[in-house]
């Protein structure tokens, strides 16, 4: 087989490549969703070429409306793909110079390596910036479960080992989640910090002896930074290893969250009701109603940590500086947005039509056990050393437990406690007991309330400041 010289790397062969080694090498299945970025990547590059006199304004013109037209032929399904489109860049480049004799100069002072590594952070730093706008926005759906819950003074039994622990408001519960998410917004701004550097100008690996200007390239990007050296830029996926795990990290949160909405629409618990757009039913047994977005985001996860550790032991053990593992990249950072984005919009609407079955959550609560460690702290305040108060309660428990007699009349009778102490197992009463920083008590969450509204409020400003930049160099023609 003669070598086809529609290749980039066409004259060091003799013979073209076999067709398993294209088959395993080709990346456009998968890496053509990069086409705006890489079509904005030739954009900035073929500009900053005509600031240092390497290409003239003309032939600049010629490139960018060829550029124009491809990217308009990608977007529309009218771009005519080749079998030497091994990858976007290379599909891209071979239409630009069909089109247009000026795009032969189109690659000048450039390699694939920094140019696939400017493909991903540019289409990482717009999916994390997405990402994070779906969270703020599942983030103000818990919130408005919250504030419904307060507005109604609902309450619940809070579990440790699954067991009935403490009662605490409902808002205090849905907040809980609303803060997991805020470190998660917190993760993903810092890996977009990360990711904001341009590596233009790394050339393969060594940089170029042809006057280019890193800096104009990033500028017309719309990066932060520059990089500093050639050798790490061209090797470096840290912003994906970050990227990734923000993504599974936030899984894990979204995973939890539907474990509890599996538990709260079980017959045992009753908690809640679900939505028939947000679930769905048997194809054998005409009663059910099953919680399947809930599951699946808790299966989802999986997925998840498995993208972040396949990625990291693909990377670990390679030597500077480009080696083609580095194209496994690309699948799970893509899989991954796309798993999280989806997870996302199902919970948001999984929430927010959740029926709170409010009764049922409130006569779990009010077990009289469940006010068992306010006894002993009411004991506490009246000078018992808390192990003392706690022996006290624990006993009064299991005699009650026992069939004695109930705890409020064993409560009631105590010569430690009585009648006073006995109004703690009131319904209601121990949950307004709840009076700490951040605690579940009625004031608190209130409070917290105004806590958690900042936080979202100052998120998103941050997330405008994170995107200025790029919106701007966006915005350009």
């Amino acid at each position: 087989m003669n070598q086809d010289a529609t290749t980039l790397w066409h004259g060091r062969f003799e013979l073209g490549p076999a067709e398993a080694l294209q088959a395993l090498n080709d990346s456009l299945p998968f890496d053509r969703r990069m086409f705006r970025d890489d079509i904005a990547g030739s954009r900035a590059h073929v500009r900053m070429l005509t600031d240092v006199g390497l290409l003239t304004s003309e032939e600049l013109a010629e490139v960018l409306a060829a550029l124009d037209q491809v990217e308009a032929e990608i977007a529309t399904d009218e771009m005519v793909w080749e079998p030497t489109d091994e990858d976007i860049h290379t599909a891209v480049e071979r239409r630009v110079t069909e089109l247009a004799p000026a795009g032969a100069k189109m690659h000048t002072g450039r390699s694939r390596n920094d140019q696939v590594a400017t493909d991903v952070r540019l289409i990482t730093r717009r999916e994390l910036s997405d990402t994070i706008a779906l969270v703020l926005r599942f983030q103000k759906v818990l919130l408005a479960k919250a504030d419904e819950a307060i507005a109604n003074d609902w309450y619940l039994p809070g579990y440790t080992h699954m067991q009935r622990a403490q009662p605490v408001m409902l808002g205090h519960h849905f907040m809980a989640h609303a803060w997991a998410l805020a470190r998660d917004i917190d993760r993903l701004a810092q890996a977009l910090v990360r990711t904001d550097v341009s590596v233009l100008g790394a050339g393969a690996l060594a940089g170029s002896s042809l006057p280019l200007d890193p800096a104009a390239s990033a500028g017309y990007l719309g990066f932060a930074k520059v990089f500093d050296n050639s050798l790490d830029a061209v090797a470096d996926r840290d912003f994906v290893a970050d990227a990734l795990f923000g993504l599974s990290m936030l899984g894990v949160h979204l995973s939890r969250i539907g474990e509890e909405l599996i538990l709260w629409a079980t017959e045992e618990f009753g908690f809640v009701g679900l939505d028939d757009a947000f679930s769905t039913g048997s194809s054998m047994m005409p009663q059910k109603k099953n919680p399947d977005i809930a599951e699946l985001a808790r299966g989802k996860a999986g997925r998840l940590i498995g993208h972040l550790t396949g990625f990291l032991v693909s990377m670990k053990g390679l030597p500077l500086t480009y080696n083609k593992d580095m194209q496994e990249d690309k699948e799970p950072l893509f899989d991954a947005f796309d798993t999280v984005r989806l997870t996302l919009l199902a919970l948001d609407g999984m929430v927010s039509t959740l029926v709170i079955n409010s009764d049922v959550m409130a006569e779990a609560a009010n077990s009289p056990y469940g006010a068992a460690t306010d006894l002993a702290e009411w004991l506490v305040t009246k000078g018992t050393p808390f192990r003392d108060a706690h022996g006290i309660v624990g006993e009064l428990v299991r005699r009650a437990l026992g069939g004695e007699a109930t705890l409020a009349e064993l409560v009631s009778a105590s010569e430690h406690l009585g009648p006073e102490a006995a109004r703690i197992l009131e319904p209601g009463a121990a949950v307004r007991r709840r009076t700490t920083w951040g605690s579940g008590g009625p004031d608190p969450v209130v409070a917290q309330r105004d806590r958690l509204t900042a936080q979202i409020e100052s998120d998103t400003a941050r997330l405008v400041e994170l995107d200025s930049a790029r919106l701007a160099a966006e915005s350009k023609p």
